[in-house]
């Protein structure tokens, strides 16, 4: 298996469908951002050009240079997508002490909230929709694994599929910085 850090962090969700694409430009975030030293506009490739705003540009930057990432950790950051996500997750690694999920779960909140969960917390049949199938099984066979699961959720505003739609509504756009900050809480 080739994820064999201590940490994972996974971004579930497809660009193509608006606030869907939530978990992959938040990884996307920590790949510019640990490749380059910050997001540069012209670092951005051309299917993330209409999701990463300056302004969140500027405050995914902030945010990153205002967190402590002076202790190595073993992370890897990984864009699952939808499909390959349930692979992910039952094709665990020993070395794996944390899994990090990031992205949009349906639950009673605004468009753009932010929310840990557990996968024992996760709203019932509502975490299964936007990628037609159920990840909580997975997610609890890897807690009793003895591996510590988080699911960094925001709150949709638009998932238009089957129509495809670039970028992220604007409260969704918002909450991204917010995302990486509990995130590297997570990690560090």
């Amino acid at each position: 298996m080739p994820y064999q850090a201590d940490i994972l962090v996974v971004g579930c969700g497809n660009i193509l469908f608006k606030d869907d694409g939530f978990g992959p430009a938040v990884i996307k975030a920590f790949h510019y951002y640990l490749e380059n030293g910050s997001i540069n506009r012209e670092d951005i490739s051309g299917e993330y050009q209409d999701i990463f705003t300056d302004d969140m540009i500027k405050a995914l930057n902030e945010v990153f240079d205002n967190a402590d990432l002076s202790e190595d950790k073993d992370v890897e950051f990984i864009d699952a997508g939808t499909g390959s996500t349930h692979f992910i997750f039952s094709l665990p690694d020993e070395n794996w002490k944390k899994v990090i999920v990031v992205d949009v779960v349906e639950y009673n909140a605004e468009p753009g909230t932010m929310k840990l969960f557990s996968p024992y917390d996760m709203p019932k049949g509502k975490y299964e929709n936007a990628h037609t199938w159920p990840v909580e099984e997975p997610l609890h066979d890897l807690v009793d694994m003895g591996i510590e699961v988080v699911i960094v959720g925001c709150k949709p505003g638009e998932i238009p599929m089957p129509d495809v739609a670039m970028g992220l509504s604007k409260p969704v756009e918002n909450a991204v910085p917010e995302a990486v900050e509990m995130i590297l809480k997570e990690i560090y």
